[in-house]
């Protein structure tokens, strides 16, 4: 009998959220951050619903919550655009992705789960908790 979670490994992934405003605590979800240790994956897939964060906050920096969201998916594929973290392995830069902070795009909770196809749930994380 094969054990219930075969060819499934595990996973923890982590909310990107936008606060426009620190003072009203208002967020909304932009992205998602996937890391799958088992099979070196780490990536980042972000939708900015511009309307949306319009109506949290008219005078919104949008050109810098992009930038933001582009610089955690930089990040997350390594190498020289990732700034800082770029020579360290994929789980550090995780751990450094989901360290709390104090600026518009700040990371959620992590959370974790078994999949298969990491890519895969990664699209049906962004769909079912940002889109």
């Amino acid at each position: 009998m094969s054990a219930p979670h075969e060819g499934r490994e595990v996973f923890e992934y982590a909310l990107l959220r936008v606060v426009p405003r620190m003072e009203r605590g208002e967020t909304m979800n932009a992205g998602v951050l996937l890391y799958c240790r088992a099979a070196s994956f780490l990536a980042a897939r972000v939708h900015l619903d511009t309307d949306r964060l319009l109506a949290l906050d008219p005078d919104a920096d949008v050109a810098g919550v992009r930038a933001a969201l582009r610089a955690a998916e930089r990040v997350c594929h390594g190498g020289p655009g990732a700034g800082q973290a770029a020579g360290e392995d994929p789980g550090r830069r995780f751990r450094w992705l989901i360290a709390p902070r104090s600026t518009v795009v700040q990371p959620g909770p992590v959370h974790s789960g078994l999949t298969a196809d990491p890519s895969a749930e990664l699209d049906r994380l962004l769909d079912v908790l940002v889109r």
